[in-house]
């Protein structure tokens, strides 16, 4: 059986769609990718999996367009996500959203948008897209609610940045102090605490 991550065997510790989004990109420390990523159909399946989308809506998508329109929304999901990893790693890092990717996001949210519409089944009123088919709606889904964890910041935990070796994750730390440092404490905490372990013993071999 093969090991290769994929969007259904990764990780979901973003605490957000959004950071999740992100984080379909295995590495952004040390080293860049692979790209989790790789068609259309893994869009798809990612944004199915953490509830962007229905699987009916899933279906529909899939069996529209030609390839070279999927390619193309592909691309232009990927380029988004981009832009959000940067403004989100800019919070991490304490400093201001890069301002070209902060109006790519703001084109992008206000895009989303005009895509809305409010939706009613009898007494219910509920947000809804005015049509489920655009190649564009999940990353629509995912500018609007990035949008939204960027509005709410005073009201939520903090972003971070994992700082495990070939991470570079970014998540809410919903941590009790605050001070969370890994994405994962079983996954990069335990390979960072054996990599300084290593290291130490090591370093008093040659003393």
């Amino acid at each position: 059986m093969s090991d290769e991550k994929t969007v259904t065997t990764m990780r979901l510790v973003g605490g957000s769609p959004v950071l999740d989004f992100v984080n379909t990109v295995d590495a952004r420390r040390d080293r860049w990718g692979p790209d989790l990523l790789r068609t259309y159909d893994d869009l798809i399946e990612w944004a199915i999996r953490v509830g962007l989308i229905t699987s009916e809506v899933g279906a529909g998508l899939a069996k529209a367009s030609a390839a070279a329109e999927l390619d193309a929304a592909l691309a232009e999901a990927k380029a988004l996500r981009e832009s959000i990893y940067a403004v989100f790693q800019a919070e991490a890092a304490g400093e201001p959203a890069p301002a070209p990717q902060g109006a790519d996001l703001t084109r992008a949210a206000s895009r989303a948008l005009s895509n809305r519409r409010l939706c009613h089944a009898g007494a219910q009123f509920f947000w809804g897209w005015k049509d489920d088919g655009d190649l564009n709606t999940i990353a629509d889904r995912v500018a609007l609610e990035a949008a939204e964890l960027l509005v709410t910041s005073k009201l939520r935990r903090p972003v971070r940045e994992c700082l495990g070796p070939y991470c570079g994750w970014l998540f809410l730390d919903s941590s009790r102090g605050g001070h969370r440092r890994w994405c994962s404490d079983a996954s990069c905490g335990t390979h960072m605490r054996v990599r300084r372990f290593r290291a130490s013993r090591a370093h008093g071999e040659r003393s």
